[in-house]
C-alpha cells in the first residue's frame, strides 16, 4: 500500500463500516467477515441471542464522533472540567452522563500543546475509545496506517494536511487492549465567545485521533 492510500481510504466524519447482516458477504471487507463469523460462533454455542446481539449493535451504532465532540467542547469551556478530564477522565465522562462500559478498557486523554503534539494507532489492531467515538474508520484500521504512524508520523499526518512545526514534538501512543486513548485537540483561536455547540461542531473524530487539529471557525462556517 502507498503512503497516498492512507488519506486516500477516506478519513472524512462520514466513513462508516458495514456490520455483518448488512450486505452480502462476498460485499464484506476482512474485518466484516470475521465478525459475522464470531456472531455465527456466539449463536452457536448459545453464549448470546440474536436481539442480545442486535441489542449491541444498536448501542455501538448509537455512538459516534459527536459524543467525543461535546466532552472536547465542554473541556474547551471549562478549565476546571478540563483538569478534571486530564486527571479522572472516567469521572469527568459521568459528569456528562457518559458511562464507560465494564468491559471497556482504561481511557487516557491526552492534550495536544504548543510544544507536543500526539497521534494515536493501534499497531495490533484497531484499538479505539469506541464509547465516545463510535467505530474506527477504516483506515485507522489499515496496515499501511498501523506501520506508518510508528515509522513516520509527520508524513502521515501531512497526508491528512496537518504539517507539524518541526520544534513542536510528536509523540505516537500505541493503543492497546488494556488502555485507549482521546485526544484533547488544541482549541483554535479565535473562537472566544463561542458557545459549547459551536465549540464542538469544531471538533472532528480525526482531531481527537491526532492526525489532524480541530477545524478553524472561519471552515466550519463555510461549510
Amino acid at each position: 500500500m502507498t503512503s497516498s492510500n492512507i488519506a486516500g481510504s477516506g478519513h472524512g466524519d462520514n466513513d462508516h463500516n458495514d456490520h455483518p447482516g448488512t450486505a452480502h458477504d462476498e460485499e464484506l471487507g476482512y474485518y466484516a467477515l470475521r465478525a459475522r463469523a464470531m456472531e455465527a460462533l456466539l449463536l452457536e454455542k448459545g453464549v448470546c441471542s440474536p436481539s442480545e446481539i442486535q441489542d449491541m449493535v444498536d448501542r455501538v451504532e448509537a455512538r459516534s464522533p459527536a459524543d467525543g465532540a461535546r466532552v472536547v467542547a465542554h473541556a474547551w469551556a471549562d478549565p476546571e472540567y478540563k483538569a478534571l478530564l486530564l486527571s479522572d477522565p472516567e469521572a469527568a465522562l459521568a459528569q456528562l452522563g457518559y458511562s464507560l462500559p465494564e468491559t471497556t478498557p482504561k481511557l487516557d486523554v491526552v492534550e495536544n500543546t504548543e510544544s507536543v503534539h500526539n497521534l494515536v494507532v493501534c499497531t495490533l489492531c484497531s484499538c479505539y475509545p469506541r464509547a465516545l467515538l463510535g467505530r474506527p474508520p477504516d483506515w485507522y484500521k489499515s496496515l499501511s496506517y498501523r506501520s506508518r504512524a510508528v515509522i513516520d508520523p509527520r508524513g502521515v499526518m501531512r497526508e491528512f494536511g496537518l504539517d507539524v512545526p518541526a520544534d513542536v514534538e510528536v509523540r505516537v501512543l500505541d493503543s492497546t487492549a488494556d488502555l485507549r486513548y482521546l485526544v484533547l485537540p488544541r482549541r483554535p483561536e479565535g473562537t472566544e465567545g463561542m458557545s459549547e455547540e459551536q465549540l464542538a461542531e469544531l471538533v472532528t473524530r480525526d482531531s481527537m485521533i491526532g492526525v489532524t487539529e480541530a477545524r478553524a471557525p472561519e471552515t466550519a462556517r463555510a461549510g
